[in-house]
């Protein structure tokens, strides 16, 4: 049989067995026997020499230069038609992600590369988005205008936006990608968002626990049920991260009440059909509760000895095991072994758990550490505060000695900016064994404020004000305010600017310029008017001790003195000049500023007037305040205050003395304790005074949210010593007392305080008060 006629039996045979084997021969195999076999049967062998790419042609190529694509290709002119070689040519250039399609084909001894190009996006646009900004969605994605269009990349732009929706608690959200054809290859993209329900939590449940109700946990969480009253609040919606926090309170809570073996075996979350509500399950393993057993310091360091530092310890034997006061005790014998000059100390805990008689046994193991320095300290996330407002909080420097107990205190310092939503601090290791880098990641929130609010307190009578802050100015710390109060018996504008680190230093500085007016008829017969300015400055002495000056100028008016008002309200009336220099040392050891529960400060400040003007005298006060925490929402403040002042040359003026009454010794009037002319009843103030008082915070079972507690108090206190005397005055210094109870809530549109005191302790000419309210409302 001719070679001619086996060939033409062969294509009659490819031809009607290729289709049928197709399916199951892979790419490589059909391009094999299509372009491979096929030449080899019907060519010359002397032909086959020539079976080679003599040339690569590009089609459809718009943008891309043809010299680009060849790039891309596996094959070269010259090569031969390999089928493998091929193919893999063909994926390297599908991942270049510049091609919607790519095919190849042969002509003679040319390949053919046909190419159909990826469209470039013109515009991108959001629609339907109502919660989520346009410029929050648009720094999300990572396609922008200009570029090159791919449908991978389209797809991790819509579960990017839909995860940032869930994060925010709408699971229940749909992202459609739209294309726009325009012309020249070009595309506008339109992402339409359906955002769908907020996905509350309508169930929290709790299994496994036999110690604490679900109610008691529930309040442990930081993720609430949904409630009708936390309209203002996102915690009732879904957020697996805040779940991922929530299995770590849950897990300190029962760290500090003994029950060191406590596990979170798993918290699942189970969506329901309609996408709209989470029902959320813990399951705990409680374990045992243990005590606090044996406890031992060993110190490996030179000349530090372990009676020295024993009154640190956090806790005492027989008391149920708290992992957070293990941690303090940690934190205290750092800082102890560090007052001593060890700037390289390892704290810790050996712990010996014994499950049989459920005691823990701690030894403290203080040794010296590993010697590591603070190589760099690197803020993150801060956009319009400045780096130095963050690294001028630190108690280390780049170079300085790593030392945890400084860090925590930096961290803390830096928090009570308020100037951050969030801050976290890290460590990462440094360019050497010895070196460590601080990593500082903080999340901005506003800190500018205009406010106009109406209220009613029992001092002012009904009142509006009109307030404009900036907590941050310029990014730069400062803090710049305008208030200005009007109220039925006081009306004032204040303007205030502070700049806490005055030329660069740890000195803060300040000036004030104000004015005020206020109606004493009820009190005293008279009112005011005060104009003046003052200087303030303030730095700290060591970590708890702050010192501070300012100055005063002031001109003072007393007017509408009506007939019937008391000779000695009388005499005072007219216009005097204020020059007063003061001075401050404040004590402060307490855990927070703004809502303190454990710890105490003390203050004092001392007044001197007669720098000029027509006023001189010495005065003197000191006041402070203990608090201690009993249990969760039972905190009680203790505390007390005294002052007295001299006249210099001069009798004291009324507008100088002291009063009580009110807000100070609650049960009494503003004024209401302390000398008064018995004719007139007017209040005429004091030359010595002393308060004190305890109050005792009191959980009214309401869920913490709300910002409702309840308060039981007494107070007391007392007034004497006006000069001038005279036999109408009644001034007998005698101690005033009261008792009452109150309530306060932190509402959504201001603080609310409410509170009934009735005085056991009092003077006939007294005058008292049943209740003391004092509302604001904030929009």
């Amino acid at each position: 049989m001719g070679r001619a006629v086996r060939g033409i039996i062969f294509r009659v045979v490819t031809a009607l067995t290729l289709p049928l084997l197709a399916p199951v021969l892979t790419p490589v195999m059909v391009f094999t026997v299509a372009f491979g076999l096929m030449p080899a049967l019907t060519v010359p062998a002397h032909a086959q020499e020539t079976d080679t790419i003599q040339a690569i042609a590009i089609e459809g190529a718009a943008r891309i230069e043809a010299e680009t694509i060849r790039s891309y290709l596996l094959v070269r002119e010259g090569d031969g038609f390999d089928p493998v070689r091929i193919d893999r040519s063909l994926k390297s250039l599908f991942s270049t992600g510049l091609f919607a399609d790519v095919s190849f084909r042969r002509e003679a001894n040319t390949l053919v590369v046909i190419v159909q190009e990826n469209p470039v996006i013109n515009r991108i646009a959001f629609e339907g988005n109502k919660r989520i900004k346009d410029e929050e969605l648009m720094t999300e994605i990572s396609l922008k205008p200009r570029v090159i269009y791919t449908r991978s990349k389209v797809q991790n732009d819509v579960n990017r936006l839909q995860t940032l929706y869930q994060k925010s608690g709408r699971f229940a959200v749909s992202v459609e990608p739209k294309l726009i054809q325009l012309p020249q290859n070009r595309v506008d993209l339109v992402f339409e968002v359906d955002e769908g329900a907020l996905t509350e939590v309508q169930n929290i449940r709790f299994v496994g626990n036999k110690v604490f109700d679900d109610s008691d946990l529930q309040e442990i969480v930081r993720t609430r049920e949904t409630r009708w009253y936390r309209f203002l609040s996102s915690d009732d919606t879904y957020d697996p991260d805040r779940i991922t926090f929530d299995r770590e309170l849950l897990r300190r809570y029962y760290l500090k009440n003994g029950y060191a073996d406590f596990k979170v075996l798993s918290a699942v979350a189970e969506l329901t059909s309609d996408r709209n509500q989470f029902f959320i399950t813990f399951t705990i393993e409680e374990g045992q509760r243990y005590k606090f057993g044996d406890v031992n310091i060993k110190a490996n360091l030179r000349d530090l000895n372990a009676d020295d530092v024993a009154d640190r310890l956090k806790f005492e034997k027989g008391e149920w095991y708290d992992a957070t006061a293990v941690d303090d005790t940690v934190e205290a014998l750092t800082e102890a072994a560090g007052n001593l000059g060890y700037a390289f100390v390892d704290v810790r805990p050996n712990v010996d758990r014994n499950a049989e008689t459920g005691d823990i046994n701690i030894a403290f193991e203080i040794k010296e550490g590993p010697r590591v320095f603070v190589e760099h300290i690197n803020v993150t996330g801060n956009v319009r505060t400045l780096d130095e407002v963050v690294r001028r909080e630190f108690k280390v420097v780049e170079g300085d000695a790593f030392n945890a107990s400084k860090l925590r205190q930096s961290l803390t310092r830096v928090e009570d900016l308020n100037f951050f939503e969030k801050v976290n601090m890290t460590q990462e290791p440094g360019s050497a064994p010895d070196k460590v880098n601080v990593n500082v990641e903080v999340q901005e929130k506003s800190t500018g404020s205009l406010s106009i609010g109406a209220g009613y307190s029992t001092s002012s009578g009904a009142l509006a004000e009109f307030g404009v802050r900036e907590r941050n100015l310029l990014g730069k710390g400062q803090d710049l305010s305008l208030n200005v109060r009007v109220s039925e018996r006081q009306s004032q504008v204040n303007v205030s600017f502070t700049e806490p680190h005055f030329m660069n230093r740890d000195v803060s500085a300040g000036i004030d310029l104000f004015n005020t007016q206020t109606d004493n008829q009820t009190a005293s017969s008279y009112d005011t008017k005060t104009t003046g300015a003052g200087l303030r400055f303030g730095y700290p002495v060591s970590s708890h001790l702050d010192q501070g000056w300012h100055y005063t100028l002031k001109q003072s008016d007393i007017t509408g003195v009506p007939s019937t008002a008391s000779i000695y309200v009388k005499q005072q009336e007219g216009e005097k000049i204020l020059s007063e220099l003061g001075h401050s040392l404040m004590y402060d050891r307490r855990n927070s500023k703004v809502n303190p529960t454990e710890g105490y400060y003390a203050v004092m400040t001392n007044d001197l007037a007669g720098l000029g003007g027509d006023t001189n005298y010495l005065r003197n006060e000191v006041r402070g305040a203990f608090y201690y925490k009993f249990a969760d929402g039972w905190v009680s403040t203790t505390r007390a205050g005294a002052g007295v002042i001299m006249g210099i040359g001069q009798d004291v003026g009324l507008l100088d003395r002291f009063f009580v009454g009110g807000d100070n010794l609650r049960g009494f009037s503003n004024g209401g304790v302390g000398p008064r002319d018995t004719v007139t009843a007017d209040s005429l103030g004091g030359e010595f005074m002393y308060t004190g008082g305890a109050e005792l915070s009191v959980p009214l079972g309401l869920p913490q949210e709300l910002g409702i507690s309840g308060k039981v108090f007494t107070d007391l206190g007392s007034l004497m010593t006006v000069n001038p005397g005279g036999a109408n005055i009644s001034d007998d210094g005698s101690l005033r007392s009261s008792v009452g109870v109150g309530v306060t809530w932190v509402s959504p549109v201001g603080p609310i305080s409410l509170d009934f005191a009735q005085a056991i302790m009092k003077q006939g000419y007294d005058e008292t008060e049943l209740m003391r309210v004092n509302f604001g409302t904030k929009f």
